[in-house]
């Protein structure tokens, strides 16, 4: 067999990653017919692919059209910042773009200095309707879904959990 058979391709992010030493994922899918934005960041990651995630993000946001609303599944299960300049890239990512699209993460609320500083918008008239978030920290977890989730937010711990209640979610009007 080939030594190809040791690598895992993913053609979305465009990355090569050995399977035996870790998977690394960055990509951002826009299902225009479930008005769904799923979102994965996975692995020990580093700047530059917090960044090529980043992008992905961006770049399927700008599929949608003018005026238009989504859902958001917010994958980061798996997720850990190789080093304190990832860490540092990553942690607004997420709630800063969601503000652009007129959405208040329910965990800023125990950042009130920095939440008081956010601007919210509907960039190109675009709103976000309901988001789904889910990472391997119980801990963290369990605080923001008993702190901050909503009828249109929710915190998991299991990715399955996590998509199938945002697919469930009534689908946003286009």
């Amino acid at each position: 067999m080939s030594e190809w058979a040791d690598y895992a391709i993913n053609t979305n992010s465009i990355s090569l990653t050995k399977m035996q030493d870790f998977i690394k994922i960055a990509k951002t899918d826009w299902e225009p017919a479930n008005r769904l934005i799923v979102t994965h960041i996975s692995g020990d990651m580093d700047k530059d692919d917090v960044i090529r995630w980043e992008k992905s993000l961006y770049n399927a946001l700008d599929r949608i059209e003018d005026g238009g609303t989504f859902r958001i599944f917010v994958n980061l299960h798996g997720f850990t910042a190789a080093n304190l300049d990832a860490h540092k890239h990553f942690r607004s990512i997420v709630p800063l773009t969601l503000a652009d699209y007129g959405w208040k993460v329910g965990y800023l609320a125990m950042f009130e200095e920095e939440a008081s500083q956010v601007t919210f918008r509907n960039k190109r008239g675009i709103r976000c309707l309901t988001a789904a978030h889910c990472h391997q920290d119980e801990t963290k977890i369990s605080k923001y879904e008993s702190l901050y989730s909503s009828v249109s937010e929710r915190f998991f711990t299991d990715p399955q959990k996590a998509e199938a209640w945002i697919r469930s979610a009534a689908q946003a009007p286009s």
